[in-house]
């Protein structure tokens, strides 16, 4: 499930998704939907565009020219960008928007660092002190007033959404006095900036440049560009998932052109003898079925989604006919493809004093990412404990916290799996955690330690007291930083499983040790 970021814009939370059947499926918050309302914004690209491209610094290697040969015919790249490039344009313009801030962030998170020294306490417990602890807590009735100001742009009705705009409205407080505390420690600082605004490294040289003096500490380009890391490989797979699916269409017109040519007919008339008997029409108890499938995320009654439903279920098959028949025209094609997905990043995990099991010294290290109130971290979890049973001690198994803003218990149950831990049960209690999923309050959660026999008074103090918030908070803090935006993520050998199926996680594992046995 996506979280709903503290930094996230107000397009990520209530833009509505305009894919069919997505619009009244509300199936998660995702703050990656951010880009949809900022490619909207930047729908006309400014004088300066050109240069932005330029400058951001996404792509190492630019995609080859021709991006496909189809039976003799060659796709071109600028056919492929050209109905792309103010959409690709909209992306990189983020990066480079990022990396014009990442300059600030560095000097600032110097100066909390500082700060956190001197005081003798973490940087995650100076922030809950002076901006946590100082930002006061949206009401249900300020919710419900930006709710209405908002609500031809939101997805849902308020009950359904109210979580998501009280963790919005948080987020907004607690930037504001994030930045009145960082002016502050300024004030008393040596901040000496000595370039304008930071730009991306032409060589690896570059990295060395000095963006920043902060108190004697040097803030390099190299420090900038590892903080965007994450930012950039979600940019790098956002303009290739355009790209392929662009290449894709005309891969499909080309082979549907050809065939309509070989058999004397128009490409029009071909689509419709084709797939027009491929698809059967939806009958009214296939859409209730589909209505009772999904109707705990879904809004009104069957009678009222009758027809949105019926009309998503009919585009999923025309959907189907199509790839079916494009996959068909394939088989019988002589095709090449040069596109090739970007690299994905590499990124330092610590994974020290967390939970783990597996072996002490594996050659591939899987951490993953998790919220107990996430269905699908629920539904994965058995999935990697049964792939560390098979791979015995050549996997170790990382466990850090993640908990969502929209899920009201996940943060205190996540201090909870950490005041297990700490009599020696963390595995046992998670286990109880994702079996009861929607019964996670402070009171069940110290109900579960009397089933594993854990000391409830010791128990109840280290949840009540909040004695392992801050490990909790940490965990959050190095997930962003590795662009942790949905539970579950998991990372292999610190490369981020974007497929979490049994057979693409296994397959990820044996081509780490493979990688191992190499080096």
């Amino acid at each position: 499930m996506k979280r709903v970021s503290l930094l996230m814009a107000v397009g990520a939370m209530i833009a509505s998704l305009a894919q069919p059947g997505k619009a009244f499926l509300n199936v998660s918050q995702d703050r990656s939907a951010a880009p949809v309302a900022k490619q909207s914004a930047a729908a006309t690209p400014s004088k300066s565009a050109e240069k932005k491209a330029e400058d951001c610094g996404c792509e190492v290697k630019p995609p080859p020219d021709v991006l496909a040969i189809v039976n003799g015919v060659k796709i071109a790249i600028k056919d492929v960008e050209e109905p792309l490039q103010e959409r690709i344009r909209a992306l990189q313009d983020q990066v480079i928007e990022a990396r014009k801030r990442q300059l600030e962030l560095e000097i600032n998170s110097s100066l909390l660092d500082a700060e956190a020294r001197r005081l003798g306490i973490t940087t995650e417990k100076l922030l809950d002190r002076e901006v946590t602890q100082k930002s006061k807590e949206p009401t249900e009735a300020e919710a419900r007033s930006f709710y209405d100001l908002n609500k031809s742009q939101i997805q849902g009705e308020f009950k359904d959404v109210k979580d998501q705009v009280i963790g919005y409205l948080r987020g907004l407080r607690q930037r504001e006095i994030a930045k009145r505390y960082a002016d502050r420690l300024r004030t008393g600082a040596r901040v000496k900036v000595l370039v304008p605004s930071a730009t991306p490294p032409e060589t690896d040289a570059d990295r060395a440049r000095v963006f920043a003096i902060v108190n004697a500490k040097r803030i390099t380009s190299g420090d900038v560009e590892d903080s965007l890391k994450a930012i950039v490989a979600s940019v790098q797979e956002q303009i290739y998932s355009l790209r392929k699916d662009e290449l894709d269409a005309k891969i499909n017109n080309t082979l549907l052109d050809q065939e309509a040519q070989k058999k004397g007919v128009t490409a029009p008339a071909l689509y419709q003898t084709e797939i027009a008997p491929r698809m059967k029409p939806v009958t009214d108890e296939e859409a209730r079925k589909f209505y009772d499938e999904n109707k705990s995320r879904m809004t009104g009654t069957f009678e009222q989604r009758q027809a949105q439903i019926i009309e998503y279920l009919q585009n999923s098959r025309r959907t189907a006919a199509e790839k079916a028949f494009a996959e068909d025209l394939r088989k019988g094609a002589t095709l090449q493809v040069f596109l090739k997905p970007p690299d994905p990043p590499v990124f330092n995990i610590p994974i020290d004093d967390r939970p783990w099991r597996g072996g002490a010294s594996a050659p591939v290290t899987i951490v993953e990412f998790t919220d107990y109130e996430c269905p699908s971290c629920g539904a994965t979890q058995p999935v990697l404990e049964e792939i560390v049973k098979e791979f015995g001690d050549k996997v170790k198994l990382v466990a850090r916290n993640y908990p969502l803003d929209q899920h009201k218990h996940a943060f205190k149950a996540a201090e909870a799996a950490e005041s297990a831990r700490e009599q020696g049960k963390y595995w046992e209690y998670v286990a109880i955690l994702f079996k009861n999923q929607n019964a996670l309050e402070v009171e069940k959660l110290k109900e579960y330690a009397d089933q594993l026999g854990l000391d409830r008074g010791r128990f109840d103090a280290a949840l009540d007291s909040g004695k392992f918030a801050d490990k909790v908070r940490r965990d959050l803090s190095e997930g962003d930083k590795v662009g942790v935006d949905s539970t579950p993520t998991v990372f292999i050998n610190g490369r981020r499983a974007r497929d979490r199926s049994r057979e693409a996680l296994k397959a990820a594992i044996e081509a780490a040790l493979k990688e191992g046995v190499k080096k």
